[in-house]
């Protein structure tokens, strides 16, 4: 497929432009039908809701404030009273706004003004959910309310349809994030092009998936925050899964292979570890459907599809573009050196020093991540699962200053109003013994309409409060059978805390899913149990230091001034599933890339302390730096304005970069080095019984056994000065890297290394305290004679 894609690289290019100007132009014609269903069934709260639509369907809506407070004098002053009532009443006759109720009618009017009279307020609820309100009436309201604005008169607007239309234009994230990816990957590669091509990718990806996810909300439930995670994602592998692909083309244009079969080999190597990994993240996304909560549906449907594009991106449209290039993917240095002949990777780089230590000290290393980890994840410890509100918002927003109104003049409780919702009993008993309850601070009982009664609640503490969710609880098991009523206790709130003890209750599930999920395929693809079994342990620890980091900067508000993003509240209950989808999906993309070389190597050499060294050297670099590039793309999406998408790149930023630089580099091969060949244990009953599921190329097949002697390299090993050199490594590799055969120099520096067929080879030679030197040997019919010079210079730490 890497080939044909090569070859007819500009078909392959027209099709991807083509599939995506062709699916952006149906996703504009179409628009976008986005719907957030957060169906929480066989909870109180979902009774509530079902009972208010079926009595007030025009006011089953969310609801939203218009608060307004003076400098001086009072809010029932008639120059205050003639700006802000008109503005009021051209609310109330627009389509789509169910009713308005106000201060200045109504025998409520008194009790929405504040007891010393500066600040007032009156409530817009709409007939739609706050996310199916479109946000251009929601403008208009906006514009409308803030227009009666004046000297002395502010004017603000709060509630979660004004939340939508204050968040910024979207796109800033996105762009900030492939900047600093575009950086890194410029100072990764030094070159240009090199730089473009995962960017381009991941565009392509990323675009394609987001204009099918827009298509497809016509045609299924798919929440707004969907496509914004599925960009999140979308960009992170679809950069990695480039670069990794990349990174091993270049190197197989440096060992000077043509660039064609270097394009075929990396394709054919990492690009199936990239077909691999790219499975293991829709798997763990996929585990996000056994917490049968319907909100989260549409979001797997958004980030899987984007994950498919991206690596399908990654595996034909990359190597058509890499044979545009051509040998521009290198820099123009690197251009220069390969003129004069393919030269050897270097051996003496941070990466092979730091393998080499963790070899030679495995337990220190290993203890002192763990300490590191266990210190982030304390926190966690103390995580609450909640909802965010305007509390929470950034203190320029009208939202945010809406609700710290609305809290200074009718207590903090009056921004998590509580709704029970009574069908039969007693109401009057109800209201008082409500009345009588500890930490209610109001309670209004509207007029029943069909039979159904709405008694307002108004707390005495904050909707985030503790103190509200055990009030919750009171009314639910105590004040309300107590009353001898049928009722049920509905809102934002309990809304809000019934999804997070849901969500409590099905994460053990879905952990052990994912967590199965990833073991299975790790052990079919690397025919091991311990290799899973510490994948498995490593993403759990790496779940509690990204979450301890969560809880640290959002729970208690370390850094959130610098960051920007408002004030300190619980951890959003729909965040912990979307996270550790992403998490698992994102760790076991860097476990196969690192333990895939291990294994590599283990297959060849029965060596695990050698494979895991080599596994480490060789890939910690890109690695790391994939990891970084995720890291800024992260990150950018704290200037997304929504606070879901900021605490999820915070949280995963945090995750990336734990996993990849401390367990990934670290941990991981730490203990692999002290499991030792444990490492590679498979019970021979299950070997048999598994299906094969190979994560590198197919052995290349080895000729038929033949009478006589095979062809051969041989030759000897000197010095600059002619002198031999003995006991020195001679290796007989594939172009792609394989080994083949592998002897050492006899005393007057001869050596010999059969060939299975006619082709071209890389003889690799190493000596201690002589420079490694590759070189690229084509061998015909006969054996062929081929002398080696190594110069003094370092040990190869690696070969």
């Amino acid at each position: 497929m890497a080939r044909w894609c090569y070859r007819h690289r500009l078909v392959v290019l027209l099709l991807w432009v083509g599939a995506l100007f062709g699916l952006g132009f149906s996703a504009t014609t179409a628009g976008t039908d986005y719907a957030n269903v957060f169906s929480l069934p066989d909870t109180d709260s979902k009774s509530a809701y079902d009972l208010m639509q079926k009595a007030f369907p025009n006011s089953s809506g969310d609801t939203d404030t218009v608060v307004w407070k003076v400098d001086s004098g009072s809010v029932k002053d008639q120059s205050v009273r003639s700006r802000i009532q008109p503005a009021l009443d051209k609310i109330a006759d627009m389509k789509g706004v169910g009713q308005v109720t106000g201060p200045y009618s109504g025998a409520r009017g008194a009790t929405q003004i504040s007891s010393d009279g500066t600040i007032a307020y009156a409530q817009v609820t709409f007939a739609e959910q706050a996310n199916a309100v479109p946000k251009e009436l929601v403008q208009k309201v906006v514009d409308i309310a803030q227009d009666a604005r004046q000297g002395g008169l502010h004017v603000e607007l709060g509630g979660q349809a004004v939340q939508r239309v204050e968040e910024p234009p979207g796109g800033i994230a996105e762009g900030v994030g492939i900047l600093a990816a575009a950086i890194v990957l410029f100072l990764a590669f030094g070159s240009f092009y090199a730089a473009l091509l995962p960017i381009g990718i991941a565009i392509f990806g990323v675009g394609t998936g987001l204009f099918s996810t827009q298509l497809l909300s016509h045609a299924t439930d798919i929440p707004d925050l969907a496509p914004l995670l599925a960009t999140l994602i979308g960009l992170g592998v679809g950069i990695d899964y480039a670069l990794f692909i990349v990174t091993r083309h270049r190197r197989g244009l440096q060992r000077g292979l043509d660039p064609e079969e270097s394009a075929v080999i990396a394709l054919n190597t990492s690009g199936r570890a990239v077909l691999f990994a790219g499975g293991t993240v829709c798997i763990a996304l996929a585990g996000m459907l056994v917490t049968n909560l319907r909100f989260l549906d549409g979001v797997v449907v958004g980030t899987s599809l984007t994950v498919v594009l991206s690596v399908l991106a990654a595996t034909t449209l990359l190597p058509a573009l890499l044979g545009f290039l051509g040998p521009r993917v290198l820099s123009r240095k690197q251009r220069r050196k390969l003129a004069d002949g393919p030269e050897p990777e270097r051996t003496d780089n941070l990466a092979v020093r730091w393998s080499a230590a963790v070899q030679k000290r495995p337990r220190r290393i290993a203890a002192f991540a763990l300490v590191v980890m266990a210190v982030l994840a304390f926190p966690v410890l103390s995580l609450r699962l909640g909802a965010t509100d305007q509390g929470n918002d950034n203190t320029s927003t009208t939202t945010r200053k809406a609700y710290d109104l609305l809290a200074d003049g009718f207590g903090p409780g009056f921004n998590g109003p509580l709704q029970v919702v009574t069908s039969s009993g007693d109401t009057a008993t109800l209201v008082k013994d409500i009345q009588g309850t500890k930490d209610v601070a109001q309670v209004a009982a509207l007029p029943p309409t069909d039979g159904v009664t709405v008694i307002q609640v108004v707390p005495k503490t904050s909707p985030q409060s503790v103190q509200t969710d055990d009030l919750i609880d009171t009314l639910r098991d105590k004040v309300i059978p107590g009353a001898g009523a049928t009722g049920h206790v509905g809102g934002v709130t309990a809304i809000s805390k019934d999804f997070a003890a849901v969500t409590g209750d099905r994460l053990p599930l879905f952990v052990a899913t994912i967590i199965g999920l990833s073991f299975l395929l790790l052990l079919l693809a690397f025919r091991s149990l311990v290799v899973p079994l510490t994948a498995a342990l490593m993403n759990l620890i790496a779940a509690a230091a990204s979450f301890g980091v969560l809880v640290a900067i959002f729970q208690w508000g370390w850094g959130l001034d610098m960051l920007g993003l408002g004030k300190e509240g619980p951890i959003n209950a729909f965040l912990p599933v979307i996270m550790l989808s992403l998490l698992f999906g994102l760790s076991m993309d860097y476990q196969v890339f690192l333990v895939s070389r291990m294994h590599e190597e283990w297959v060849h050499t029965k060596d695990n302390a050698r494979a895991v060294r080599v596994g480490l050297a060789e890939t910690s670099r890109v690695i790391n730096s994939a990891a970084l590039i995720m890291v800024c793309v992260f990150l950018a999406f704290v200037l997304s304005g929504n606070s879901g998408a900021a605490t999820a790149g915070v949280g995963l930023a945090a995750a990336v970069a734990l996993d990849a630089f401390i367990l990934r580099t670290a941990l991981v091969p730490a203990a692999m080095h002290l499991l030792g060949n444990s490492n590679w244990w498979l019970p021979g009953w299950l070997d048999k019984g598994l299906p094969h599921l190979a994560v590198e190329p197919a052995e290349e097949p080895a000729p038929a056994a033949v009478e006589g002697p095979s062809s051969a390299v041989h030759g000897f090993v000197r010095t600059t000065e002619g002198e031999p050199v003995e006991g020195a490594s001679v290796t007989l590799l594939t172009a792609g890297g394989r080994q083949l055969d592998r002897v050492e120099s006899l005393a007057d520096g001869s050596y010999i290394v059969s060939v299975p067929a006619p082709g071209t080879y890389l003889l690799a030679t190493t000596a201690t305290s002589y420079r490694s030197i590759a070189r690229k040997v084509t061998v015909a019919d006969g054996p062929l004679v081929y002398d080696v010079e190594l110069a003094e210079g370092e040990v190869d730490a690696v070969n």
